[in-house]
C-alpha cells in the first residue's frame, strides 16, 4: 500500500517562447563575450538568437543580440523596435534614450519611446520639454495614466501644483485608476506646501484602500508631520494588523513612538516620478504585464537608482520569469541602510537554494538569524529551505526557533506549526506534529491545507476516522479545483474501503494533476480493487516514468510485476487493532 507523501501535496497546495530548437548556451554566450563578437554573426543569426533569447525572458541576452543584428541591418525598423524595447528591459536607459530617439524619427507616435523622452527630460529638471513629450504618450489604458502622473510631477511646486492636480483629476479610466490619482496628488500638493488640499487627497486615498503600503506610509508620514502622532500611530496599528511586520511600518512606528517626526517619503519630481513608475512596474507585474512592468521598474531605478521597493519588485519579476539569477543581483543592490535589506537577503537565499546552491544559502540564512535571533522571517525561510530538501529533523529544530520568538500566537502565526508538523510527521514524530496541526487549525479555523493534511493523515493511519472525513470533505469544498486536496478525498475513500467513491475522487484528481506520480500511483490502486486491471498496470506505469520518490518507486514496481496482494484489510478493521482508536 502507497503512503502519499503529504509534504508533497502540502508544499505544492500551500505554496511566447520560439517553436525552435536553439542551444540553452545563447544566454551565457551573450552575457559573457565582448560586444564586437557578435560581429561574426550574420544579422539573421543574431535576429534568431535574439527571439529565442525573448521568449527565454533572458533580456540581455536579448538587448545583445537585436544590437548586433541592428548593427548588422540598421535601418530595419523592426529590429530598430525590438533592440530598442529588449534595451530598455535591461535596464540600459541611456542607450535606450538614443534609441527612442531613432524610433521617434520612423514613427513620431511611438508612445514607449515619448515616454523614455520625457523620463529623461524629467530627470533633467526640463520639465517644459518632459510635458511636452509626455503628452504625446497618451494613448492607452496604461500609459495615460503614466503620462498623466509623470507630468503632473513636473508641476510639483507651490504655484503650479492646483494645475498639476486639476489634471489628474480630469483623466478618466479604469477603477484601480483612482488611488494612483488621490495618492499622488496629495504627495504632489504635500510637496508643495499644499497641506489642506494635501490632507483631503491623503484622506481619500486612504478610505480607498487602508491596506496599501504607499499610502498607509505617506499619509502616516503626514499626520506626524502635522504634530497628529496619535493618528499617525493609528494608521501603523491598523496595517500591522492586516499584515503584520512589514520592516517600512515596523521602522516607522518606532520613530514616532521614540518622539520623532517622519520625512516626507518623496520629497523632488524626480522621486515623485520614480514612485509612479514603481506603482505602475509592480500593479504591472502582479497583474500579467511582465514585459511593461519590466519597463517601468527600469525606468523607475533610472530616476531613483536605490529605491528599496522598486528593486524588490524587479527582483520578484525577475523570479516570476524563472530568473533566479537576475533576481538575486537585484536583490544584491538594495541599500544596506533600509530596512528591506534583510527581506532582500533572505530572498537571495532562497534563490540560491532554487539554483542548487543550498549550502550557501543555509549560511546565509543563519548568518542572518544569528545577527538578530527573533527574525522570524529568516528562521521561517532557512525552515523552508531544509524542509524543501527533506531534512525533516533539522527543519523542526528550525521552527521551534521560530516558534520560541512567538510570546502571543496570533493567526498569521499558524503556518509555521504547520510547518513544522509537516517536518515532524516525515520525522516520525507524530504525537509532536498532530499537537502542532491542532495548533496551526485553533489559530485559522477551517484552513484548508491543514484540514486536508491532518485528516488524511488521521485515515492513512485508521484513526478518526469520522473527523478525517469531515475534514478533507471540507478541504475539499474550499479547494475544490486542488489536485492535491481531492487526491486526499479520493484515498481516504480508498483506505475506508469505498472503492467506487475513491476511483471517481481519483480520476478527477489526476484530471487535476496529470504530471503528479502519487496521485497517478493512487488512481492504479482503485482501479485494481475494482478489477480494471489493465488501467491499474498503465496508470503504475505512469506513476513510475513521473519520477517519484525512491521509496515509492520500489512499490510501483512492485505492483507492476505481481499486483496488489489480495489481503486488504479495511481502515475500520485498523481502527479496532488500534488502542484507543482516537
Amino acid at each position: 500500500m502507497i503512503l502519499s507523501p503529504p509534504l508533497r501535496r502540502a508544499a505544492v497546495a500551500a505554496l511566447a517562447a520560439l517553436a525552435i530548437s536553439w542551444p540553452g548556451m545563447l544566454s551565457a554566450r551573450a552575457q559573457s563575450q565582448p560586444r564586437d563578437a557578435f560581429s561574426r554573426i550574420s544579422p539573421s543569426g543574431s535576429y534568431l538568437a535574439a527571439r529565442h533569447a525573448g521568449g527565454q525572458r533572458d533580456a540581455a541576452a536579448a538587448a545583445s543580440y537585436y544590437r548586433a543584428a541592428l548593427r548588422g541591418d540598421p535601418r530595419n525598423n523592426e529590429l530598430l523596435g525590438r533592440t530598442f524595447l529588449a534595451v530598455l528591459a535591461n535596464g540600459e536607459v541611456d542607450e535606450g534614450v538614443k534609441l527612442a530617439e531613432r524610433v521617434l524619427q520612423v514613427d513620431k507616435n511611438d508612445r514607449i519611446a515619448r515616454l523614455v523622452l520625457g523620463v529623461r527630460a524629467l530627470k533633467q529638471k526640463q520639465y517644459p520639454v518632459a510635458r511636452r513629450e509626455l503628452a504625446q504618450s497618451i494613448r492607452g489604458p496604461i500609459t495615460d495614466l503614466a503620462a498623466t502622473l509623470l507630468s503632473a510631477w513636473t508641476m510639483a511646486n507651490p504655484t503650479e501644483a492646483k494645475q498639476a492636480t486639476d489634471s489628474i483629476d480630469k483623466l478618466a479610466g479604469a477603477d484601480w485608476y483612482a488611488i494612483f490619482k488621490e495618492l499622488h496628488a496629495a504627495l504632489i500638493l504635500d510637496v508643495a506646501g499644499q497641506k489642506k488640499d494635501a490632507a483631503r487627497h491623503y484622506e481619500r486615498s486612504y478610505k480607498l484602500d487602508p491596506t496599501a503600503l504607499r499610502v498607509v506610509q505617506s499619509y502616516g508620514s503626514f499626520l506626524s508631520r502635522q504634530g497628529n502622532n496619535a493618528d499617525a500611530l493609528k494608521v501603523f496599528a491598523a496595517f500591522e494588523e492586516a499584515l503584520p511586520r512589514h520592516p517600512l511600518v515596523v521602522e516607522a512606528t518606532s520613530e514616532l513612538k521614540a518622539g520623532k517626526k517622519l520625512p516626507l517619503m518623496v520629497d523632488t519630481p524626480q522621486a515623485g516620478a520614480a514612485e509612479v513608475l514603481y506603482g505602475l512596474g509592480a500593479a504591472l507585474g502582479r497583474r500579467g504585464g511582465e514585459d511593461l512592468g519590466l519597463i517601468y521598474l527600469q525606468l523607475a531605478l533610472y530616476l531613483a537608482p536605490s529605491h528599496p521597493l522598486a528593486l524588490l519588485s524587479l527582483g520578484d519579476l525577475y523570479e516570476a520569469m524563472k530568473k533566479p539569477e537576475l533576481a538575486n543581483k537585484t536583490y544584491e543592490r538594495v541599500p544596506l541602510t533600509s530596512p528591506l535589506h534583510r527581506n532582500a537577503q533572505i530572498q537571495l537565499a532562497l534563490n540560491l537554494d532554487a539554483l542548487d546552491r543550498t549550502d550557501e544559502a543555509k549560511a546565509s540564512l543563519e548568518k542572518l538569524i544569528a545577527a538578530n535571533p527573533s527574525d522570524l522571517e529568516a528562521i521561517m525561510a532557512l525552515g523552508n529551505v531544509l524542509r524543501g530538501r527533506k531534512q525533516f529533523a533539522e527543519c523542526a529544530d528550525v521552527y521551534s526557533k521560530g516558534v520560541d520568538t512567538i510570546s502571543k500566537p496570533e493567526k498569521s502565526n499558524w503556518v509555521i506549526y504547520y510547518f513544522r508538523g509537516i517536518c515532524f510527521e516525515r520525522a516520525k514524530q507524530w504525537a509532536k506534529a498532530e499537537a502542532d496541526l491542532k495548533k496551526s487549525l485553533e489559530l485559522f479555523p477551517d484552513q484548508p491545507h491543514v484540514l486536508n493534511y491532518l485528516g488524511y493523515s488521521w485515515i492513512d493511519q485508521g484513526i478518526n476516522l469520522d473527523e478525517g472525513m469531515r475534514m478533507i470533505k471540507r478541504a475539499v469544498e474550499q479547494r475544490a479545483d486542488d489536485g492535491y486536496i481531492v487526491d486526499s478525498l479520493g484515498w481516504a475513500y480508498y483506505r475506508l474501503g469505498n472503492m467506487e467513491e475513491a476511483v471517481k475522487q481519483l480520476e478527477r484528481a489526476v484530471e487535476l494533476k496529470p504530471e503528479d506520480p502519487t496521485i497517478n500511483d493512487h488512481l492504479g490502486d482503485a482501479y485494481w480493487r475494482v478489477g480494471r486491471v489493465l488501467e491499474a498496470r498503465f496508470q503504475w506505469s505512469h506513476a513510475r516514468d513521473l519520477k517519484p520518490e525512491p521509496e515509492d518507486l520500489v512499490k510501483i514496481e512492485a505492483k507492476l510485476k505481481s499486483g496488489l496482494p489480495d489481503d486488504t484489510a479495511s481502515a475500520a478493521e485498523a481502527e479496532q487493532k488500534k488502542p484507543g482508536g482516537g
